[in-house]
């Protein structure tokens, strides 16, 4: 995609906000108070940003160790199947997202939990769901990956 799509105010607010977005109670109007704009205005933009898929999430990154557990899985599913098993693991909140690799195991999600009791239950529905056997691929050491990228707009 062309960066030409992106607008001043969409590239000051993926420059600005990729790290340090607002933990407050009106994040988009900080953001808008401190750019010189309106709220609805910023609202707007970072819709307009995920509906062209410029921008796919807006959201915490959590150490899910601190916060509960978690757990990498896998599934082989047959080819033709593969999205409406996406969309049946999909339907667990535990789910935080999922998508297909070419691989054996060609669907893969990130599942957390409340504990580790909660997450194996979680992984058995899973599977009773699903009727297929799940990989489960924990984490056994956490590093640190800045995802911040600096963008050149010219």
């Amino acid at each position: 995609m062309s960066t030409m799509t992106v607008d001043t105010l969409g590239q000051q607010i993926i420059d600005r906000y990729q790290k340090g977005f607002p933990l407050t109670t009106t994040p988009f109007k900080d953001i808008a108070d401190e750019l010189g704009v309106e709220e609805q205005q910023v609202i707007d933009c970072v819709a307009s940003l995920q509906e062209s898929d410029v921008v796919s999430r807006v959201g915490p990154v959590f150490n899910h160790k601190k916060a509960g557990a978690s757990t990498l899985a896998a599934i082989s599913v047959p080819e033709a199947l593969l999205s409406e098993v996406a969309e049946q693991v999909n339907e667990f909140e535990e789910v935080n997202h999922n998508y297909a690799r070419e691989h054996d195991y060609n669907l893969w999600f990130v599942v957390t939990a409340t504990d580790s009791l909660h997450l194996e239950r979680t992984l058995q529905a899973i599977e009773n769901k699903t009727g297929y056997p799940i990989l489960n691929l924990p984490m056994e050491q956490a590093y640190h990956i800045d995802l911040g990228f600096k963008l050149n707009w010219s």
